[in-house]
């Protein structure tokens, strides 16, 4: 989204460079909140039950380490941080995805090019509400998860879908379409798959007992296994499509790193 917001590729490049700076930094400053809170909350019976857990549960940690550090003026101004940036993030994830849905996939897959603007505006409508409900049901289905372990399982299935994707696109000359669609796909349904097959789903939160997947997080399976599909699929490609798209590798090389031409 950021790139459709720039206006040439030198301000493309610049602004996913400040996005990864500011990305990285946050990020970095988790690892001084979690040591934080292992020094300061942890050992502090004020934050704890009657039962010794942590008082509202460990997604509550950083409120609480705010409360311990700066009194209830910064415990107020951090909710306030957190409530502004869940409603940002929610209204988003759920344009976006909206978007998505209208304009990539009723548009371009289903009508191929030919639903008019009304017919997408009434699509979007419908996928934002549809979004919207299934988050609230998963929400409070997963209610009592560990919002770290959440956001892992995210990252592990973007990487599934994504990664593999953009850094065969950027350095292997014989990816095809066929094949990065393919290989996105198996990336993102064999990670979606082991979550849900995991220990912290299949377990935890559906009691269903001892989980068929071993592992938490699907990533070492799912990111590997796209990986390969994506190089399979590519090297069997024969059609005219994959030749013509092995072709232009190397003009698209040049002008993305150097920006040469991009007229």
């Amino acid at each position: 989204m950021r790139f459709f917001t720039v206006s040439d590729a030198r301000q493309a490049r610049t602004s996913v460079l400040v996005a990864t700076g500011f990305i990285s930094i946050f990020y970095s400053l988790l690892f001084v909140l979690g040591f934080g809170a292992i020094a300061i909350v942890s050992v502090n019976p004020q934050f704890r039950d009657a039962s010794g857990g942590l008082l509202g549960g460990v997604n509550m940690v950083a409120l609480h380490l705010a409360d311990a550090v700066g009194g209830s003026l910064l415990l107020g101004f951090i909710s306030a941080v957190a409530f502004a940036t869940i409603l940002a993030v929610v209204s988003g994830l759920t344009l976006a995805g909206a978007s998505a849905a209208s304009h990539d996939l009723y548009a371009r897959v289903i009508r191929r090019g030919r639903a008019g603007e009304r017919e997408e505006v009434l699509v979007s409508k419908a996928a934002a509400v549809a979004i919207s409900v299934l988050s609230m049901a998963l929400g409070v289905l997963f209610e009592n998860q560990n919002i770290a372990f959440m956001v892992g399982l995210v990252f592990a299935i973007a990487a599934s879908a994504n990664f593999p994707i953009i850094l065969l696109s950027i350095v292997w000359p014989d990816l095809t379409t066929r094949g990065a669609v393919c290989g996105s796909l198996a990336g993102l349904l064999t990670s979606v798959g082991l979550v849900a097959l995991s220990p912290g789903v299949w377990t935890a939160t559906f009691k269903l007992g001892s989980a068929p997947f071993p592992y938490d997080n699907p990533a070492l399976v799912s990111v590997p296994l796209a990986f390969v599909v994506s190089w399979a699929v590519s090297m069997l490609d024969r059609s005219a499509a994959a030749a013509s798209v092995r072709a232009s590798f190397g003009a698209q090389h040049v002008r993305a790193q150097t920006g040469l031409a991009v007229e």
